[in-house]
C-alpha cells in the first residue's frame, strides 16, 4: 500500500488473478449476466483489465504517507470508459455509482462506496497525472495490442488519413483575438501586481475592462474594422513597451502572449510615436501563430480553421475475401497542428507501427500522402503506399505518362502518336545526383502533329525534347498505374476510413472536446480511439458469442430430437 506524494494516500492495487470461490455475479441471472458477457463490458473485464499500466502510476505515490486511494485498475479503467463513452465528470461519477455494465467491466461486485463512489476532483486529478505521465499513449497501444491479438486481427492492410478537431475554445476574429490577450494580461496584472496595474493610462483600462468600454470592440462597422484593429495594436504595442523591463511582469504567462501576438500579428517600423506599429495583412500571418488566448496551441488551417488535426490508421477487410468476424482496429493516433502538412505525417506512423510489430504491407491514404519521397521511403520499409501522385498536369495536356516507356531502362519507344525518337540520352547530373533522360524527336514530325499544342516536346530548331529524371520516370509510371482497373479496386477501399473519421468526431465526441491544450487533446484524442476499438471488438464479440449460443441451442435440440428417435426405434415392434 502506498500514498500519493503531497499526502494524498495509500494506494491499493487488486491482485485480478485471484480465483474467486464463489460467483461474486451470481445475482445477476443468467440472462442479465449473458447480455453483459456478450457486450464491451464482458471484453473489458476479461481481456483488458489486467492490461492497465497500474504499474505505471504507482511511483506517484509515497509509500509510507497519506489517505487510501481508490483501486488504481478502477481509476484508470473509469477514465477509459470517460471517453469511450463521452461522458463529462459529473456523468462519470453518476455512471460508476449506478451503472451494471460499469461494475461488471471493472469488476466491482461489491455495493460498498468505497467501490463505486469517486468525486468528480478525484476524476480530474487522476485524468491530470495521466496526462503528466503521458499514459494515453501507453494505454491506447496497450490495449490496442492486446485487442488485436485476441480477436487475431491481420494488420497487412491499413489505411491512413487525417481529421479536423476542436477544442474548447471560442473562435475568435482578429480583433477579438487583441481584446481578449490584452483582457487577461490586464487582469492577471491587477491581481498580481497592483503597482504596476496603477500606472496604466486609465483610458487604456476602461477600454478593456469595463462594459461601455467593450462595447466599441463589438462588430464595428466594416469601414471601421481596420481602424479598429490599428487601435486594438496600438494598446498592444504601449503594454509591451511599459513593462519590457520589468523582469517580474515578463514572467507573466499573459505577458509573453502579448509579445507572441505583437510578433506574429503586427510589424514594428520604428521609434516615431506615430505609426510605430503595423497590423500584418492575413495574408502575412503565419498559420502556427497565435490563435485563441484559452488554447495557444491551437493553430489554423486555411481549409478548415482552427483547432488540430488527427492522424488514424486503421486496419481494413477486402469482406469479399476475409472472414467477417475481425473487427476493424484504429491502430496509430496521433494529434498535430491543423496548420501541419499531412504528408509529414506518413514516416512516423510507419515507425511506430513497426516498433509495436504492426507494420503493413501495403498503406491506402489520399493524394497529401501521395508524394514520391514518402512512396520512397514506405518502399525501403518494406511497405507498399498506394496513394495518387502529386502534382498532375492539367487533363487536357499530355504528360509524361502518356509516352510508351521501356519497363526496364526507362528510355522512351515513341510519343503518344506512336512516332519514334530520332535518339535516346541517359546521362547521370552530378548536381542534381540523378540519371537525366533525354528523347530527342524529328521536329518537322511534330509540328505537323495535330497533338503538338497538348504534347510537353520542347521545340529545338532541328529537333523536339522531353526530358525527365528518375523522379518524373516514377510519377510518371504510377500515374499510368492510376488509370488501370487494378489500382482502382485497391484504392476504393481508402474511402471506409471517412465513415470511421466520422464516428470518431459525431459517435465518440471528438469533434468538439470539452479540454483545451495540446497534452489535454491529445489525452482525450487518443482515448477515444481506444474506446470506438473497444465499441467494435464488443460488437464482434457479441455476435460471435451469440452465434455460438445458437449453435449450442442447435446442438441441444438435435441430440434431443436424435434420443427420442433412438428410443421410439428401439421401442418399436411391428404389428
Amino acid at each position: 500500500m502506498r500514498g500519493i506524494e503531497g499526502g494524498e494516500g495509500l494506494h491499493k492495487i487488486t491482485d485480478l488473478d485471484v480465483v474467486m470461490l464463489f460467483d461474486p455475479w451470481e445475482y445477476l441471472g443468467p440472462k442479465r449476466r449473458r447480455m453483459l458477457e456478450r457486450g464491451w463490458a464482458g471484453l473489458f473485464q476479461r481481456d483488458l483489465l489486467k492490461e492497465l499500466p497500474v504499474d505505471r502510476i504507482a511511483p506517484r505515490f509515497h509509500p509510507n504517507f497519506g489517505r487510501p486511494t481508490k483501486e488504481l485498475h478502477t481509476m484508470l479503467g473509469v477514465l477509459v470508459l470517460q471517453q469511450m463513452l463521452d461522458q463529462t465528470d459529473a456523468e462519470t461519477v453518476e455512471t460508476l455509482a449506478y451503472d451494471v455494465r460499469w461494475h461488471y467491466a471493472l469488476n466491482l461486485p461489491g455495493e460498498t462506496d468505497a467501490e463505486k463512489y469517486v468525486s468528480e476532483r478525484t476524476v480530474r486529478n487522476y485524468r491530470r497525472m495521466l496526462i503528466e505521465l503521458e499514459l494515453d499513449g501507453v494505454l491506447f497501444e496497450g490495449l490496442t495490442a492486446k485487442l488485436a491479438k485476441v480477436f487475431k486481427v491481420p494488420v497487412s492492410k491499413q489505411r491512413l488519413d487525417s481529421t479536423h478537431i476542436v477544442s474548447n475554445m471560442r473562435r475568435l476574429s482578429r480583433i477579438g483575438l487583441f481584446v481578449a490577450v490584452i483582457t487577461r494580461f490586464l487582469k492577471n496584472l491587477k491581481r498580481q501586481h497592483v503597482e504596476c496595474y496603477g500606472v496604466i493610462p486609465a483610458e487604456v483600462l476602461e477600454r478593456y475592462l469595463t462594459k461601455k468600454g467593450k462595447g466599441c470592440f463589438g462588430q464595428p462597422k466594416p469601414s471601421r474594422t481596420q481602424e479598429t484593429l490599428q487601435g486594438t495594436a496600438e494598446d498592444l504595442l504601449l503594454l509591451v513597451e511599459m513593462f519590457k523591463n520589468d523582469e517580474a511582469v515578463t514572467r507573466m504567462a499573459s505577458y509573453r502572449m502579448m509579445q507572441r501576438l505583437l510578433s506574429e500579428q503586427c510589424e514594428v517600423k520604428g521609434e516615431d510615436e506615430d505609426g510605430r506599429v503595423e497590423v500584418k495583412p492575413p495574408k502575412g500571418i503565419r498559420s502556427d501563430s497565435l490563435q485563441n488566448p484559452s488554447d495557444p496551441d491551437a493553430t489554423y488551417d486555411g481549409h478548415k480553421g482552427q483547432g488540430y488535426q488527427v492522424q488514424l490508421v486503421e486496419t481494413y477487410r477486402e469482406e469479399e475475401q476475409e472472414e467477417a468476424h475481425r473487427p476493424d482496429l484504429i491502430t496509430y493516433v496521433e494529434v498535430e497542428g491543423a496548420h501541419l502538412h499531412d504528408g509529414q505525417a506518413l514516416a512516423p506512423a510507419l515507425n511506430n507501427l513497426e516498433e509495436r510489430e504492426l507494420k503493413p504491407n501495403s498503406m491506402l491514404g489520399d493524394t497529401s500522402y501521395g508524394s514520391d519521397d514518402n512512396v520512397q521511403y514506405a518502399a525501403r520499409h518494406g511497405v507498399e503506399l498506394i496513394a495518387p501522385a502529386q502534382g498532375g498536369g492539367a487533363e487536357e495536356r499530355l504528360g509524361l505518362e502518356d509516352f510508351e516507356i521501356e519497363e526496364t531502362s526507362g528510355e522512351i519507344i515513341s510519343c503518344p502518336i506512336g512516332e519514334k525518337p530520332v535518339v535516346v540520352r541517359r546521362s547521370f547530373s552530378e548536381k542534381l545526383n540523378t540519371y537525366i533522360c533525354i528523347a530527342l524527336f524529328d521536329v518537322d514530325a511534330c509540328m505537323s502533329c495535330d497533338e503538338m499544342g497538348r504534347c510537353p516536346k520542347r521545340m529545338g530548331v532541328d529537333t523536339a525534347e522531353v526530358r525527365y529524371d528518375e523522379k518524373q520516370l516514377r510519377l510518371a509510371r504510377r500515374r499510368r498505374f492510376e488509370k488501370t482497373e487494378e489500382f482502382r479496386e485497391k484504392y476504393r477501399w481508402r474511402a471506409g476510413l471517412e465513415a470511421t473519421n466520422a464516428r470518431y468526431k459525431s459517435l465518440m465526441g471528438a469533434g468538439r472536446l470539452r479540454v483545451r491544450s495540446l497534452p489535454s487533446v491529445r489525452y482525450a484524442a487518443k482515448l477515444k480511439a481506444l474506446g470506438m476499438n473497444i465499441l467494435r471488438c464488443g460488437r464482434v464479440r457479441a455476435a460471435i458469442l451469440g452465434l455460438e449460443g445458437s449453435l449450442q441451442q442447435f446442438r441441444r435440440l438435435w441430440t434431443t430430437l436424435s434420443c427420442r428417435v433412438a428410443w421410439q426405434l428401439a421401442t418399436w415392434t411391428p404389428a
